[in-house]
């Protein structure tokens, strides 16, 4: 939280000290001219300010959440390249204005007296109003790329009130400043700070389909650098600089700094600004007019009015509940009352006048594609579907418990929209040949973990325990590369790879059975006659296993979910030391799962690549990151246990695994069995 509130902070600093030097000057004039029953107006303009700033984000933020994930993306892309071109025009403003700064608002406030009180408020407001425009874009900003709000809008508070406290301190002449070196050293970490979000938005706006070269990458160093550390999220969050970067970002940021940096140090000049002074021409006086209205009707309105128009942009930017449809689903009928919706994101009541349980999808009856669905729809129930639309061709698809699929009619959309992208639906007719190339996998390496285990009974048979230490390891890893299909093994996994834990006895009691059996016994004394038999039980358990493999139910479906379960597990239990029995293995197991995981990435790589053409690089990427902080783990025969790894080590393990699981969430929503297919 707090390593995203200091660009918050520096930027509420900075512009609410610009925005109360223009107030206090404005405040010192009137005071000094005798006007001191203008000053309502000053505070009516600067209200009115303030209202417009808090109206302008709450437009981008409301706005912004209506938008699709890609969209979004785009349109914050494009919002933080307008906040780095504000902030960059802001820095070289201050800079060019520091001279004649107070000069400048003296003498737009004497002209203001003089022409009544509506100037005047205007006055404050323009010259407080774009300071506020500038700080709430710049926050939606920061705030969008921290993922949080809570630091950046701290760090903006803080800021703000420190700037309040100084203006008041100037304004009392109890406090002196050199403000333009003040201005300058504040500027150059502004400039350094906008190349940052610069780079992000580039970042944004080609997950936004916007611009090309996201897969591009100049340098990736999360294999190096733990993203999770206190150092990796202090510069992350203050100048937006990843671990893993785009060749466009590198030469945003770096041209960005190349350009601006040298033409901002090469203008500055020492100029102090100059307190407000009295002005010696005296300003005319305010004509004095009765009061027609009560004192508080003008800043209400002037509240009132930007509020109101921000909730009219939000309205009018949400889908509108008018436009629903309600659509009937039945066994005999389906899509009935469905007419040709207009474009974009449109909400569509599903109501089951049937008997029958429906699953409901809303799909391009030319490919089956799907562009929203419903599952379980009870009889005599309405449920919201809610999916975006584009010009094109649509149909509905029910799906009735027990019964036959039955498709709509097809309805012809007209028109823009953009593009709207569908999932193709995966039958188990299409996972049918990855299932069955995994079983083959499976199947070797349980005939494979059959001789392994036969030769570690052997070993401790025959009380050879060094060479069993070093045979338990082998085939336990044999074993760990199998993850994708534990769902299958039943009861046999507690045999072969159970555990203590909730075993009333612990280690001693007579069900802990299997690997890690073993291993306790191996790396805590234990003789080989006391091991004996628990060695031959575990030969046993795979030789049963790979007899009732076959005819065991392995579900299509689980594939795709066991390509993020199996290292979900070894995050929790491996990577946490819980099963260590005393080998130290844990990240030997870990590289096994990681093997496992990339076999059944293997056997599911081609419907993945039709479903998703930009996961597999992501993915492949991190899979190799993680291999390599393993394989700096592993020297010759040993690997270091998880205990002694050094704590950036260890974090960088954790976060590099925690990016992958992150990177192979997709998986189960692209592969999920629809059964609209």
């Amino acid at each position: 939280m707090w390593d995203d509130a200091f660009p918050s902070f520096l930027i509420g600093l900075r512009e609410g000290l610009e925005a109360g030097l223009i107030v206090s000057i404005l405040v010192a004039t009137l005071v000094r001219a005798d006007a001191k029953s203008r000053l309502p107006q000053v505070w009516t303009g600067v209200l009115a300010a303030i209202a417009l700033a808090l109206s302008f984000g709450a437009v981008l933020t409301f706005t912004a959440a209506n938008l699709s994930a890609t969209a979004q993306e785009a349109f914050g892309g494009v919002l933080s390249v307008i906040a780095v071109a504000f902030v960059t025009a802001m820095v070289f403003w201050m800079r060019r204005s520091a001279r004649t700064f107070s000069g400048e608002i003296r003498e737009k406030v004497t002209g203001a007296l003089g022409m009544g009180a509506g100037v005047l408020m205007l006055t404050s407001f323009l010259a407080v109003g774009r300071e506020g425009l500038e700080t709430a874009l710049f926050l939606w900003t920061t705030a969008r790329a921290a993922g949080e709000s809570s630091g950046p809008l701290t760090g903006a508070a803080v800021g703000l009130v420190l700037a309040a406290g100084l203006c008041w301190g100037l304004y009392r002449r109890v406090l002196r400043i050199n403000l333009t070196k003040f201005f300058t050293a504040t500027g150059v970490v502004l400039v350094v700070i906008a190349a940052g979000v610069l780079g992000y938005g580039l970042r944004d706006l080609q997950e936004g389909g916007v611009l090309p070269g996201l897969t591009t990458y100049a340098f990736d160093l999360s294999g190096s650098v733990d993203a999770g550390s206190w150092y990796s999220t202090l510069i992350q969050g203050v100048f937006n600089l990843m671990p893993t970067m785009t060749w466009l970002q590198v030469v945003g940021y770096v041209g960005y700094l190349a350009v601006v940096l040298p033409l901002f140090l090469g203008g500055v000049r020492g100029e102090r600004i100059k307190e407000p002074e009295p002005d010696p021409t005296p300003a005319p006086e305010a004509v004095s007019s009765p009061r027609s209205r009560p004192v508080w009707v003008v800043p209400v309105a002037v509240v009132a009015v930007p509020a109101v128009v921000a909730g009219l942009v939000v309205a009018f930017a949400r889908p509108k509940p008018a436009s629903s449809q309600t659509v009937a689903v039945s066994e005999t009928e389906c899509g009935k009352g469905f007419t040709a919706p207009a474009t974009g994101r449109q909400t569509f009541q599903m109501h089951n006048t049937g008997d029958k349980t429906s699953e409901v999808y809303l799909i391009d009856p030319a490919t089956g594609a799907v562009y929203g669905e419903v599952e379980g729809l009870a009889p005599g129930t309405t449920r919201d579907l809610v999916a975006t639309v584009a010009g094109g061709s649509y149909a509905w698809r029910c799906v009735p418990t027990g019964a036959k699929a039955v498709t709509s009619a097809t309805v012809h959309v007209s028109g823009g929209g953009g593009t709207v992208k569908a999932v193709v639906p995966v039958s188990e007719n299409d996972l049918a040949a990855p299932l069955k190339a995994y079983k083959v996998y499976v199947d070797q390496g349980l005939a494979t973990l059959g001789t392994q285990t036969r030769q570690l009974s052997a070993d401790i048979a025959g009380n050879h325990l060094g060479k069993a230490r070093t045979d338990w390891l082998t085939a336990h890893r044999t074993y760990s590369s199998l993850g994708a299909a534990y769902g299958t093994f039943e009861d046999f996994d507690k045999k072969i790879n159970g555990r203590a834990d909730g075993l009333a006895g612990g280690v001693e009691d007579k069900d802990f059975a299997g690997f890690h059996r073993i291993e306790y016994g191996l790396w805590h004394g234990q003789s080989a006659s006391e091991l004996k038999v628990p060695a031959q039980q575990l030969a046993t358990a795979v030789v049963g296993l790979r007899k009732a493999f076959p005819t065991q139910d392995f579900d299509p479906g689980d594939l795709p979910l066991r390509a993020h379960e199996i290292l979900e597990n070894a995050l929790q239990f491996e990577l946490t030391g819980d099963t260590d029995e005393g080998s130290g293995t844990n990240l030997a197991t870990v590289d096994s799962n990681l093997a496992g995981t990339r076999e059944l990435l293997t056997v599911l790589r081609p419907l993945l690549t039709k479903e998703s053409s930009t996961l597999l690089p992501t993915v492949d990427a991190a899979v190799a990151r993680l291999q390599k902080l393993l394989d700096s783990a592993h020297h010759g025969g040993s690997w270091t246990p998880v205990e002694q790894l050094s704590r950036p080590d260890r974090a960088r393990l954790n976060g590099a695994t925690g990016q992958l699981l992150e990177d192979l969430a997709p998986v189960p929503d692209l592969l999920e069995i629809r059964k609209s297919a």
